[in-house]
């Protein structure tokens, strides 16, 4: 068996749920080490960052995977044991496989095999960061902080190809509020739903924006809930929505918050009684370490010109080892939020298996695929830091 084919097995072998993954971080940081990384560091929120020096001055590349994972829900409906690392008919099958363990084990063999000559020009690092099942993101900020790279390359799924940006995602928070009384008499009180399906109705049929390349920059509702609930013979005087905006390259918390916040507006005109608010949502998640990672569920869209240097680089790259390199984009989010959109830092994504084998039972990984990203991963850094 393979060098990254047993790192893959030993890492998804460790359950790692988001503020659980130390066992998984631990594992990382032994290999790392052991391999005669120059740098070995874990930081406050649990991230694992690992530096390999060249033998002469350069840029830095940064390869990034999440080593959380999703949870495994409901495991009678797997027919692989989601952490027995199965190998059937040329695939890997475990929670984590394609997200993204799997990815993480090929950028860290690319790393260990830059380790053995060190016939490069800068440094080449890789973040394995947490909690970006939680906040896409979010714990990439003390990765670049640290690093401070010249260039990322986001592990992710791709099949392959390179990606040159994503969509953003924002979790956006509408509440309504009325008057109570009993619905006998309901021209007493103001029903807060009927106020919120007002609102959803003008949201529903708002004019979508759209990018060439990512798509359109969708707002969907995905729960809703009234109070008091349930409702006994009484008007709620509350509810609230929560809706998932995909965000477009360039828009900003202000932006969105300000659609709805018009679509207010016209309501109250209409409506003196008619009380509502729009925000975005926040939340908090508790580290393996003990520290607490918190932000608003706002991740930024990225793109990049696909003629950049950085893009060339990896395109030409996987040409020479004749491997695929079609451009396109992430359907969904990733840690990409912070390092280009965010912080800036020009950025692709490459990575083994399919993004729709994402949190799916009975995920696998192609072992051909894993192997020649692999390749590819090393090719890169290696044009890179020519």
């Amino acid at each position: 068996m393979s060098e990254v084919v047993e790192r893959a097995k030993r890492l998804l072998s460790i359950p790692s749920l988001s503020g659980e993954e130390e066992r998984v971080a631990l594992q990382i940081k032994k290999e790392m080490e052991e391999a005669g990384f120059d740098v070995v560091h874990i930081d406050r929120y649990g991230s694992v960052v690992g530096i390999v020096n060249g033998n002469r001055p350069g840029k830095t590349v940064l390869m990034d995977g999440h080593i959380d994972t999703v949870p495994v829900k409901n495991r009678e409906g797997w027919k692989h044991d989601p952490y027995g690392c199965e190998i059937v008919d040329g695939r890997l099958y475990a929670r984590g496989a394609s997200d993204m363990k799997g990815s993480v084990a090929a950028m860290l063999t690319s790393l260990i095999s830059l380790a053995r000559d060190r016939n490069f020009a800068g440094r080449a690092a890789l973040s394995c960061t947490v909690h970006e099942e939680c906040f896409e993101g979010v714990s990439s900020r003390l990765v670049s902080e640290f690093v401070k790279p010249d260039a990322v390359i986001i592990g992710e799924a791709t099949s392959g190809t390179v990606k040159i940006g994503q969509r953003g995602r924002a979790e956006v928070l509408v509440e309504t509020f009325g008057k109570s009384c009993h619905s006998s008499s309901p021209e007493k009180g103001v029903n807060a739903v009927s106020s919120m399906l007002k609102l959803i109705s003008m949201i529903e049929n708002r004019k979508t924006p759209v990018s060439p390349l990512l798509g359109e920059g969708i707002m969907v509702l995905t729960d809703i809930i009234s109070s008091p609930y349930p409702g006994a013979s009484v008007l709620p005087d509350y509810c609230r929505a929560t809706f998932d905006r995909r965000l477009l390259v360039g828009e900003t918390e202000e932006s969105v918050l300000g659609e709805v916040e018009e679509y207010i507006k016209k309501l109250k005109s209409e409506d003196p009684s008619f009380e509502a608010k729009v925000s975005i949502t926040s939340g908090s998640e508790r580290c393996y370490t003990g520290e607490t990672i918190s932000a608003k569920r706002f991740f930024p869209a990225w793109e990049i010109d696909r003629n950049s240097p950085l893009v060339r680089c990896a395109v030409e790259a996987l040409e020479e080892c004749t491997l695929d390199h079609e451009l396109d984009h992430y359907f969904f989010c990733t840690n990409g939020s912070h390092f280009s959109a965010e912080a800036g830092i020009p950025t692709i994504g490459y990575g083994p298996s399919l993004e729709t084998l994402a949190h799916v039972k009975d995920e696998y990984i192609e072992l051909e695929e894993l192997e020649r990203c692999t390749r590819g991963f090393e090719a890169i850094l290696r044009k890179i830091l020519a």
